[in-house]
């Protein structure tokens, strides 16, 4: 037994058990004089390894000239992305700190429109960042850029950034004709999604091209991807290629074939819906007011299966109305005020229905406004802000209004959600507020925090605002914080007040103007020069 091990056996089994053949003093006991041992042997054996052969050495880093980050910037970034991974206050109160992680989000999409890279040395810590959490890939690694794309090849932990969205940078120059043409044929498939969209942005006609070369040798699933990145750009132009998708053997890639061509107004199967439709829904003028006659679909014929109708309903759901609703959210919505002798969307949605045919007629009127982008048609199903959402005109579905909303102008949308949360508080409102433009206009952010402030007021459950009061943290105009300062003081709960109300609210309006004033901060920082002393990178 050579003295190393003689060393890690008396370790194991204890110098009293097993004593060192060492020399051992009073003063320092037998396990000292082990371990002294121990170190020399250390630094013996590292000493006489002999150097293993070199490996090659990587290719140098790509060069990025954006401009760097100014030097408050960068410490910024290196706290948020630090923040990131900060657990979770304990009890379920989360403090009066803002919360860094949902910050960075807001940070990097600045610094990109902004036209900056990132340090060399935050890029690890950023790219871990985008692997936890798949909606900051794209600001991510286009702030990463391409240094950020050379050191993911080296980890494997980071091979996501070669493959998902936001690695354009990866991507041939679309004017390449020789090199898109390679990545088509070889590439992964989510480097060919990125490919073809790459391509459509650029020159629509080439993508389509692109997809046309290889369409029939895919498979089911990557042609129904490929079918459903055409809505970028769509245009008359597509429509001959989706009507021959009409006829592939895979049901959902006949389905979204459909659904695009009604998406455009003016194709043949528009057409072909409109005629249907039309068949389907009349002006009944025959005994009284005028009102909307309904005789929905007896059967489902071949040509209606072609053109994207589901023969068999979802469970739950009629046959003739499920027939019913496909066909009307596909007909082009043009064709309903001939159909209703010259009436306007809001006159036409304003008419009574028969036979309970009005829900299901406003839904696929909702999804046709939806799906053509059609701003009046939208108004018209929303109807005014101010009417309680059961006995709206169009839907009182929240989810279908939020998706009209998102067809409006946006200063139209924050008004329209504005009187809606005057007239029915914030319960209801957090989905509308969701597609609302930030940061909120003034109109929208003094109604939500005219809102909020009526709530705490109320004694209202104040758990129950809380994700209305996380969005306010990233949407409100940093602006608002003067006006929220005096909502951070700590109030006498009302009689019929949850217990500790006062004082969940006092924290969270603390924490609310705390973080609008750090995101005014960082704003700054990103706005002020770079230190022409901060290294390149």
């Amino acid at each position: 037994m050579d003295a190393w091990e003689e060393l890690v056996t008396s370790a194991l089994l204890g110098t009293d058990r097993r004593p060192p053949a060492l020399p051992v003093t009073a003063a320092s006991g037998a396990p000292v004089a082990l371990l002294d041992a121990a170190a020399l042997h250390t630094v013996r054996r590292r000493a006489g390894l002999r150097p293993g052969p070199a490996a090659p050495a990587p290719e140098p880093a790509p060069e990025d000239h954006r401009r760097p980050l100014p030097e408050a910037a960068r410490h910024r970034l290196g706290q948020l992305l630090a923040g990131r991974a900060a657990p979770a206050p304990s009890g379920g109160r989360r403090g009066a700190a803002p919360d860094l992680a949902e910050l960075l989000p807001q940070w990097l999409a600045t610094a990109n429109e902004r036209g900056y890279k990132a340090p060399a040395s935050a890029l690890p810590a950023l790219l871990d960042a985008a692997r936890a959490r798949t909606d900051l890939r794209p600001q991510a690694l286009t702030l990463a850029g391409p240094r950020g794309l050379w050191l993911a090849r080296l980890n494997p932990d980071w091979k996501f950034a070669l493959r998902g969205a936001g690695g354009s940078a990866a991507l041939p120059d679309v004017r390449d004709r020789e090199a898109v043409e390679a990545l088509w044929e070889e590439g992964l498939f989510a480097e060919r999604v990125a490919l073809l969209t790459s391509v459509r942005a650029e020159d629509p006609a080439a993508g389509l091209a692109l997809l046309r070369s290889t369409w029939t040798a895919e498979r089911a699933e990557d042609r129904l991807m490929f079918l459903d990145s055409l809505r970028a750009g769509l245009s008359g132009t597509d429509e001959g290629f989706l009507e021959e998708a009409l006829s592939d053997r895979s049901r959902n890639v006949r389905s979204t074939a459909a659904e695009l061509l009604s998406a455009l107004p003016e194709s043949a199967l528009a057409d072909r819906m409109a005629g249907r439709a039309s068949s389907c829904v009349s002006l009944d003028r025959t005994d009284g007011p005028a009102r909307i006659a309904v005789e929905a679909p007896h059967e489902c014929d071949a040509g209606m299966q072609r053109d994207g109708v589901v023969a068999v309903p979802p469970a739950g759901r009629g046959e003739r109305s499920w027939w019913l609703g496909r066909i009307v959210e596909s007909a082009p919505l043009s064709c309903w005020p001939d159909r209703f002798k010259g009436r306007t969307p809001e006159e036409i949605v304003a008419l009574p229905v028969t036979d309970d045919w009005e829900g299901e007629l406003h839904a696929a009127w909702c999804r046709a406004a939806v799906r053509q982008r059609d701003a009046d048609w939208s108004r018209a199903l929303l109807g005014a802000p101010s009417a309680p959402p059961a006995t709206g005109p169009g839907t009182s579905s929240l989810a279908e209004r939020a998706k009209l909303l998102s067809i409006l102008p946006h200063e139209e949308r924050a008004r329209w959600v504005a009187s809606f949360i005057a007239a029915h508080g914030l319960s209801e409102a957090f989905q509308l507020l969701g597609v609302c433009t930030v940061p909120w206009s003034d109109p929208l952010g003094g109604a939500v925090i005219d809102a909020l402030d009526i709530a705490r007021d109320a004694g209202s459950y104040p758990w129950s605002f809380s994700g209305v009061m996380g969005l306010a943290e990233r949407c409100l105009s940093p602006g608002a914080a003067d006006q929220l300062e005096s909502l951070t003081a700590l109030t006498t709960d009302p009689e019929d007040a949850s217990p500790g109300a006062g004082g969940y609210w006092s924290e969270a309006f603390q924490r609310l103007v705390s973080t609008l004033r750090l995101r005014a901060q960082m704003q700054r920082e990103l706005t002020e020069p770079a230190d022409p002393a901060t290294p390149p990178g």
